[in-house]
This record gives structure tokens, sequence and C-alpha cells, in this order.
């Protein structure tokens, strides 16, 4: 069972055993406060239900700085509340002053580490290789984390699946991106309603083909030839269809990912279609 909130005071202190050596098992946040300050008064509750919510992730200790002036001075603090992360026996992060709810919660989420994080952080590495299938592995283990449905590392885990995904599971990449507003989750959600459009809804036009065939190169999985045919498109007639064929090849460069090597081999035709 976690460990409640920690105040320390000369009574009680530890601070070699409850935040340093602690912090070598899980991440231990401090907060420095004072009885008198308006912004500490502020600031506490709102660790608390963070750290209620936590549910063991990560310990919270506080320290009267009235009491304890010594490790004020040993820690440099100058202002209050004065909140420091203990990770591994040392500070990784810290902040001063009362910040608002959702602030500290994007705050910890980018500074407490976590196997969430780390997975998806791998995740991107390996997609970036070229290595979709450990890319995949990854995310799926970061959304396997209990943390995943409300942490940032959550949304980018999510997104990375489905631009895995877009060609071999659509309805899950679909799913996926429900409710996640990310350049990368509209370009995932726009190369899916691409390849499911209604094609007799495409008005007349030199490039009407081309469109046509790249939708069918999309249905197939083939996103080298579904780019050929829509650089072509956007050669032959820039603003056809509401310019929808160059907002699909960007849509595909975002899903593929800059360093694709199909991306790569047709962006120099796509930058020169559209001159």
């Amino acid at each position: 069972m976690p460990r409640a909130t920690i105040s320390l005071g000369p009574s009680t202190l530890d601070f070699q055993a409850d935040v340093v050596a602690a912090s070598r098992r899980r991440p231990v946040l401090v907060d420095f406060w004072a009885p008198w300050g308006g912004p500490c008064r502020v600031l506490g509750p709102v660790l608390d239900k963070l750290h209620a919510e936590a549910g063991g992730r990560w310990g919270l200790v506080k320290v009267n700085t009235d009491e304890e002036p010594g490790l004020m001075q040993r820690y440099g603090i100058r202002g209050i509340p004065a909140v420091k992360l203990f990770v591994d026996g040392a500070v990784a992060a810290e902040f001063t002053g009362a910040l608002p709810e959702h602030i500290l919660r994007q705050w910890l989420d980018e500074k407490l580490p976590s196997r969430g994080k780390a997975h998806t952080l791998a995740g991107d590495a390996a997609w970036r290789r070229g290595d979709h299938a450990a890319a995949r592995e990854a995310w799926e283990a970061a959304l396997a984390e209990p943390e995943a449905a409300t942490a940032a590392w959550g949304v980018d885990a999510r997104c990375g699946l489905a631009r895995a995904l877009a060609f071999d599971d659509p309805d899950r990449a679909r799913a996926l991106t429900e409710g996640v507003r990310t350049d990368e989750a509209a370009a995932v959600r726009r190369v899916l309603d691409a390849r499911e459009r209604d094609l007799s809804t495409l008005p007349d036009g030199p490039a009407r083909q081309l469109v046509v065939d790249a939708q069918g190169a999309l249905c197939t999985g083939d996103a080298d030839a579904a780019l050929t045919h829509l650089v072509d498109a956007v050669h032959t007639d820039r603003f056809y269809d509401n310019d929808s064929a160059r907002k699909l090849v960007i849509a595909l460069f975002h899903t593929l990912g800059e360093t694709d090597p199909v991306v790569r081999k047709h962006r120099p035709a796509f930058s020169m279609s559209l001159y």
C-alpha cells in the first residue's frame, strides 16, 4: 500500500530516508512550504489531489521551511512554495510558485519518469529508423500502462499506433484517433477518409482518374503508388476537387513520417508540382 503524504519537521525529519533513498525506488515530489504563505496554501491541496490520483506511482513529502532552514540553504530555496522532483537520489526537475492544476498535470506528465513514456519514446525512435514492427510493439506496451488514458505521452502513443495501423487495420486506427486533436491524428483520419470515399462524388476533370487510381493503391496498402498518382494529380490540376490531392499527399507524409523512404522519394516531385 502506498504511503500517505509525509510532512517533515524537526521531530519526524529523515530527509535522507524519506526523500533521497526513497526516490531510488520511485519518484518523490518535495513541497517546500510555510504556513504563512498564501501560494503555499493554494498549491498544497492540488498536490494532495494529484498524489491521491497517482495511486502510489510517486511519493509526496512536505517540508515546513520555517522548521528546516538548513534544507532551504542546502537546496538553494529563495522563494516558496518550491517544488522539487527527486529521482534516483537527485533533483530531476523543479519549479517555484503555485501552478494551476492543469499546468501542474502537464508538468508532472513531462517530468515524471514512467514505463509508458519510455515505451512511447522507444516506439518513436523505432519508427524513425524504419523498424515498424518494433514501433508497434512499443506503442502497444505504452497503451497497456494504467495511466495511458490520461498522460500526455498516451496521446502520442495512440497517434503513433494509429499511423502504424492506417493501412493494416484501418478500423482500429480510426478508433485510436477518436477525440484526439493533433496533426498526426488528423492526417490519419484524412488518409482513412480517402480510402473510404465514394468516388462517384469526384468531379470530372483531367486529374480524376489519377485520384481514382490513388484510392485503389491506398486500399491495397501501396503508399508508393498512391503518392505517385496523387503527385501527378497535383501537377495536372493543382486545384482539382478543392485541392484534395495536395491535402492527401501532406496527410500521407505525416502518417508515414519524414524519414520514411517513400516520403523521401516523393517529396522533391511534390514540391516541384506546387510551382
